[in-house]
């Protein structure tokens, strides 16, 4: 019965947000969570969150002291009008998510785009962080 239970909470949940990803529960309150791919090759390091409904000017991006802070506000309002009823909806909430980056960033270089509802920061290494694997050879005992 627990599981069936869990099973109708989860589908009113994610039927409440037509971004269901975003939203997560935390205290009995519906908190807004942005998820973050974060890849790292080489030559840097890449923070990507997806924020469908978010426009660029609710988005703010910083850095202080190697912490990288994404922050934002979605907005959702819906209105119609038809002959024997009138509906409006709005719905809003902030975000904010924080990520320590290490220190072999150059923050000086930077790079933020936002496109299609996709945040991509990408943060090159510094040049002496970039260096050439090297093999360690194992001594015989």
């Amino acid at each position: 019965m627990r599981d069936d239970m869990n099973r109708v909470l989860e589908r009113f949940e994610g039927g409440w947000s037509r971004w269901p990803s975003l939203f997560t529960r935390g205290n009995g309150d519906m908190t807004i969570v942005p998820q973050l791919d974060v890849r790292e090759d080489d030559k840097s390091i890449t923070v990507e969150a997806e924020l469908p409904g978010v426009a660029e000017k609710d988005l703010s991006v910083t850095l202080n002291n190697g912490v990288l802070r994404i922050k934002g506000e979605k907005k959702h309002e819906r209105e119609e009008k038809k002959d024997n009823y009138y509906l409006a909806e709005r719905s809003f909430g902030s975000f904010e998510r924080l990520l320590r980056l290490p220190d072999t960033i150059d923050e000086a270089k930077l790079d933020t785009r936002f496109e299609q509802g996709v945040l991509k920061i990408t943060a090159p290494k510094r040049a002496k962080a970039i260096k050439a694997e090297k093999k360690i050879e194992m001594r015989k005992a």
